[in-house]
């Protein structure tokens, strides 16, 4: 008898044909190269993506019956062709994977094992494009705890976007010096405060100091100012240390946590599960950037909300740090804030070499659901640490008051300052729909 090439158990499936609520489904692009070859069998290579996803090997088992397969194997749902030059195969296309493989304990490491483990070593490019999570399985999923409402509520600000400095260096201040900085942007009005993901337990700066410390300089802020504030404490450490250092911070007085990806998702979703830990959690992604050339960020940031993440650093075109397209950055950002069954929203922050002078052009593209992180573009402001806070929420204030940014540079000192050193930002304009820019009446020259 002749064998099948294309396993029907695989292939004669698409969307309709699933029971939506026990498959996750995986949308990839795919490059295959063979310039010599007149015959390319781009099929047979998406075959094997979906066997080693799931239940295959490289020999044919007995034990592989045809019912383990439909059961268990994942299903191809399309494959959708890019054009290419010859001797190329690009498409994307998407893949099933049943959750019958791991649905007895719903766990994160055997999720990302069928959507990205083996399945990367095959083409010549592969990329996760996106991941559709099943209700049923979101649902053993509790998500943010606090998420933009939660965060909203707890510190008693609405209508704008958040402020949150970055103490900075990196590394090497004590205790002290750490709470000396986040006093003065304090009383500027900043609302949210993290450690650099780099920040360690270091000898001249313990982690319970450093913490007391900074929570007692916040304090006295509020009694100052009237103003509430969260500090956001690094935990980042081993997996056997790192969920006992998050609940000695939280019953030290912690107001939330800074998490890295280091850690894994995993631990992100066992602390955030975690009922005595009831403080946010800031997500934060500089080892996952070395992941973008095979996942997504889209990807990236819907599994960190699914597992618990109250706030994500997120990438813009604006920063010191250009790690994606625009479009896959705004996605990314929308991706948090988008409805997702039960789960609560989290906040975008567009991160990385942030000042004053962006703050029409991020919330433009944002909202005011997001959360700005700066370091340098807050301290290193010419009139200080507080001005430079200060600048910020005026910037923000100006434009949502419907002033310019110009207009607020006259207005206030502190942003004139930060304006004149770091600029003012424009987004530009692309004239979609018209033959070119001379066409487009918001184009069109004004002879008065």
């Amino acid at each position: 008898m002749v064998k099948e090439l294309y396993d029907p158990h695989m292939f004669n499936y698409m969307w309709e044909s699933l029971d939506q609520d026990h498959f996750v489904v995986g949308t990839y692009y795919i490059e295959d190269s063979r310039p010599d070859w007149d015959f390319i069998d781009h099929l047979g290579q998406v075959q094997r993506l979906a066997l080693e996803g799931s239940t295959a090997t490289w020999m044919d088992i007995k034990e592989e019956t045809p019912e383990v397969r439909e059961r268990l194997c994942s299903k191809v749902l399309g494959y959708y062709e890019i054009p290419s030059p010859p001797g190329t195969r690009r498409a994307v296309i998407q893949l099933a994977f049943p959750t019958a493989a791991w649905d007895v304990h719903v766990n994160v490491p055997m999720m990302l094992l069928s959507i990205s483990g083996n399945i990367f070593a095959f083409c010549d490019k592969v990329r996760l494009l996106d991941v559709f999570i099943p209700k049923a399985i979101a649902q053993k999923f509790q998500g943010p705890k606090f998420g933009i409402e939660g965060l909203r509520e707890k510190l008693g600000v609405y209508g704008r976007p958040l402020v949150l400095q970055i103490i900075k260096p990196k590394m090497g201040m004590t205790p002290e010096e750490t709470a000396n900085q986040v006093y003065q942007t304090a009383l500027g009005g900043a609302d949210l405060y993290k450690d650099d993901e780099m920040c360690s337990e270091l000898e001249n700066c313990p982690f319970e100091a450093r913490l007391e410390a900074v929570l007692k300089a916040l304090e006295k802020a509020e009694r100052e100012t009237g103003h509430k504030t969260l500090y956001m404490v690094s935990i980042t450490d081993e997996v056997d240390r790192v969920h006992e250092k998050a609940r000695r911070a939280v019953k030290l007085g912690a107001t939330g946590l800074l998490l890295a990806y280091p850690v894994g998702l995993s631990t992100l979703k066992v602390i955030a599960s975690d009922p005595e830990i009831n403080v946010p959690i800031l997500w934060h992604v500089s080892h996952m950037l070395g992941m973008l050339p095979t996942m997504s960020y889209t990807v990236l940031a819907k599994l960190a909300r699914l597992c618990g993440a109250d706030m994500m650093l997120t990438p813009s075109l604006w920063s010191s740090l250009q790690v994606c397209s625009v479009e896959e950055e705004l996605r990314t950002s929308q991706t948090l804030r988008a409805p997702f069954y039960h789960i609560k929203r989290a906040w975008p922050m567009p991160a990385a070499g942030m000042y004053p002078g962006l703050a029409e052009v991020l919330i433009q593209e944002h909202g005011i659901d997001f959360i700005v992180p700066a370091g340098g573009g807050m301290l290193g402001h010419p009139m200080g640490y507080k001005a430079g806070a200060m600048a910020w929420r005026q910037a923000i204030d100006a434009v949502l008051a419907g002033m310019s940014l110009q207009e607020a540079a006259e207005k206030y000192p502190e942003f004139r300052a930060a304006a004149e050193l770091w600029g003012i930002r424009k987004r530009p304009q692309c004239p979609w729909g018209y033959r070119s820019p001379e066409f487009h009446p918001k184009f069109a020259p004004k002879n008065i």
